[in-house]
């Protein structure tokens, strides 16, 4: 801000464009990461892109009892829930990481490089909560 509360065009538009290539940045690395979630000792593996996506999922030979099909079905079912929930949690905490840092700048002072510049919910006119 200048002096008498004149906000300065320029540094609002550098800010935001450095935002924006920041959160580029940090989206397309989520696209390229994958994370893995396992379950059963190892038995069944999920693999998720940082966006969360389902990439691959394998299931072990010895995950599957040829002698109780019905049983070895459920427990099967089981597991792969599980290991695509351990897979989605990693890549929860990966975007968090991720994108953390950039969220961080709106809600706690305003845009970066310019303090005092109102985050989502704090512009004027806005109702508590409204983005």
């Amino acid at each position: 801000m200048e002096p008498g509360g004149q906000l300065d065009m320029q540094q609002l538009l550098a800010a935001a464009a450095e935002m924006q290539s920041q959160l580029m940045n940090a989206q397309q690395e989520l696209a390229d990461a994958a994370v893995e979630g396992t379950a059963g000792g190892g038995l069944v593996k999920a693999v998720v892109s940082g966006q969360g996506e389902l990439l691959d999922l394998v299931i072990a030979p010895e995950a599957i009892d040829p002698s109780d099909p019905a049983e070895t079905a459920q427990t099967l079912a089981d597991l792969v829930l599980a290991a695509i929930r351990d897979a989605s949690r990693a890549a929860a905490e990966l975007q968090q990481e991720a994108m953390g840092p950039l969220a961080s700048g709106f809600g706690g002072g305003g845009l970066p490089g310019l303090p005092g510049m109102p985050g989502p919910g704090e512009l004027p006119g806005s109702l508590p909560g409204e983005q």
